[in-house]
């Protein structure tokens, strides 16, 4: 392991095209006591997208004081409730600000179905109610390419078992290029996703320890020289990795971080 620290360990001035806030920065079960999942990106002079929704988004997007109605879009990498089950919750705050603007959803095949599932288990009768805005939702395979409220996104295959698909995704927004694995095992795809990117935010499960569809440290260390992201943020870190901080190779995220890309 190499002893490199990363120079970015408060809060910088963001003055750049986009802007990136790690709401959520945590795994499954709140290690550090950190929310999960939620990152919110923002183009100056546009509104904001989400990567990831876990279910504690909500309440993290609030301590952050970012507005949830001004999201246009949630990209979803997998349906794990760490990853997307903050979405009902999400969907249920504007139906009561009274939000107006579309939201649009976009995840992997099976999305669809499994936000009406969530929805009618967590607040039956939800799914089907009137709202007063436009609630989009567009499925992406593995393999392709769309555009949505003004942001491309690619995808690529990960290795995660979640009932459906789990997806690498790659985002091009005002010019800037972050690229995002989600939760997943190593895979070359990876570096695909991420080459060249402005960011690469990638899951740092635990240092050494192996465990099932999930990355490493060590994994992210043995691949430095593959990934050609100019900047790589690691994030979705258990108790485990975190007693290692101050050994990583990489730049750790934390809840309320904001940087500039």
């Amino acid at each position: 392991m190499t002893g490199w620290r990363a120079p970015y360990r408060h809060n910088e001035t963001v003055s750049d095209s986009v802007s990136v806030t790690f709401a959520g920065s945590g795994d499954a079960f709140g290690s550090g006591g950190r929310y999960q999942a939620c990152i919110h990106v923002r183009a100056l002079g546009t509104g904001a997208v989400l990567l990831d929704c876990g279910a504690t988004s909500l309440a993290a997007l609030k301590h952050a004081g970012l507005d949830p109605g001004e999201i246009e879009t949630a990209f979803v990498s997998h349906l794990h409730g760490d990853h997307f089950g903050g979405l009902p919750f999400l969907i249920l705050d504007g139906q009561f600000s009274r939000r107006g603007e579309p939201l649009a959803i976009v995840g992997p095949p099976g999305t669809a179905g499994r936000l009406t599932d969530a929805m009618e288990c967590l607040f039956p009768g939800s799914a089907a109610v009137s709202r007063r805005f436009e609630l989009r939702v567009t499925e992406l395979d593995p393999g392709s390419t769309r555009t949505v409220g003004g942001v491309t996104v690619s995808a690529w295959e990960a290795d995660h078992p979640s009932g459906a698909a789990a997806l690498l995704l790659r985002l091009q927004i005002a010019g800037k290029t972050i690229a995002y694995t989600g939760d997943t095992a190593w895979t070359d795809a990876i570096v695909s996703a991420a080459a060249h990117a402005d960011l690469l935010i990638a899951e740092a499960y635990h240092w050494e320890k192996r465990v099932p569809y999930h990355l490493r440290h060590a994994d992210l260390d043995a691949h430095r020289g593959r990934l050609t992201a100019r900047r790589v943020v690691l994030t979705h870190m258990s108790a485990d990795m975190l007693r290692h901080g101050s050994e990583a190779g990489f730049e750790l995220a934390h809840d309320g971080l904001v940087i500039s890309v």
